[in-house]
């Protein structure tokens, strides 16, 4: 039988009040709580606080606080990636971000879902729904991207879109729910 943690990884229904998981987020809250008090922070060679936090992101990685997030486990980027003030990214899903990307303050990245009928939601399950931002991409502040969602290379996310569907390749999106507003080649 899974526990709840195999079955939040493998991105089937779980009952994320587990102790297992628990245990993890409590890890994860005390390090965000040591973090959020420092100014800017970036992931060095010496396997630092950061490196902790988002241990599947590489050095070089920087991240101004205050940052939240669920497991830091669930998220992976490539080189050259900078969160903004206040982004929250709750990552029961995997959350693949990749290289030169600007995520722009108080973004939300939601990889995670509930169930729509409020006598299951009741039940206590969610999931995970991964969300992808490719390579180039600029993240306005304020955006939010929902679950399941790909953003493709060298999008431009308008501040305050709140991207429903997926993005292709070299677009600029804004609104709610975003849109593609022109192309960039």
């Amino acid at each position: 039988m899974k526990s709840e943690k195999e079955k939040m990884l493998a991105g089937e229904p779980f009952v994320p009040w587990d102790g297992e998981l628990g245990a993890d987020r409590i890890y994860l809250q005390e390090r965000l709580q040591k973090l959020n008090s420092e100014r800017c922070v970036k992931i060095t060679e010496n396997g630092d606080l950061l490196a902790e936090i988002l241990p599947n992101c590489p050095r070089g990685t920087l991240v101004r606080p205050p940052f939240y997030c669920d497991y830091g486990y669930n998220i992976s980027c490539g080189e050259r990636v900078f969160f903004n003030y206040n982004c929250t990214i709750l990552d029961v899903g995997k959350v693949r971000i990749g290289s030169c990307v600007l995520i722009g303050p108080n973004v939300q990245i939601y990889a995670v879902a509930h169930p729509m009928d409020a006598a299951e939601r009741g039940k206590g399950h969610e999931w995970g729904v991964d969300v992808t931002i490719g390579d180039d991409c600029w993240i306005g502040g304020g955006a939010v991207i929902c679950p399941g969602v790909t953003i493709g290379d060298r999008c431009v996310i308008g501040a305050g879109a709140v991207v429903t569907k997926d993005v292709p390749d070299d677009v600029v999106v804004a609104g709610n729910p975003a849109r593609i507003i022109r192309r960039l080649r």
